[in-house]
């Protein structure tokens, strides 16, 4: 998986190192198996509109990303053995739990970072 580091338009602080599950089997594993995310640490999954923390250990902030970059919705603290969706997202976020408040995520915040091809302006 590739490592990048996104930007936000609420905060100027970097968010990462983060990983892009990109391929099946990256995006079905997710943090399964993996360490507990540390800082701002987190893993971006494409092509992704829900997730389960079946098998995880810890809590985990869930911020949900439509086509262009734009949060739609962000699922503070979901615990071990829950469930997450959202409709409008066409990519999640994950981060250790806290850190979308304490990165100053919010609805309407757009990300920036992970596109392949031209970043939207």
């Amino acid at each position: 998986m590739r490592a990048v580091h996104l930007s936000a338009t609420s905060t100027a602080q970097p968010i990462g190192p983060v990983r892009i599950a990109e391929s099946g089997w990256d995006r079905t594993r997710g943090l399964l198996g993996r360490p507990e995310l540390q800082g701002s640490e987190g893993l971006f999954i494409t092509r992704c509109s829900s997730v389960h923390t079946v098998g995880m250990r810890h809590d985990i902030d869930v911020v949900f990303v439509d086509r262009t970059g734009r949060i739609v919705r962000i699922a503070e603290r979901l615990a071990p053995m829950r469930m997450a969706m959202c409709r409008k997202a066409a990519s999640v976020l994950e981060l250790a739990a806290g850190q979308a408040r304490a990165l100053g995520l919010f609805v309407g915040t757009s990300l920036y970072g992970w596109q392949t091809e031209k970043e939207p302006a």
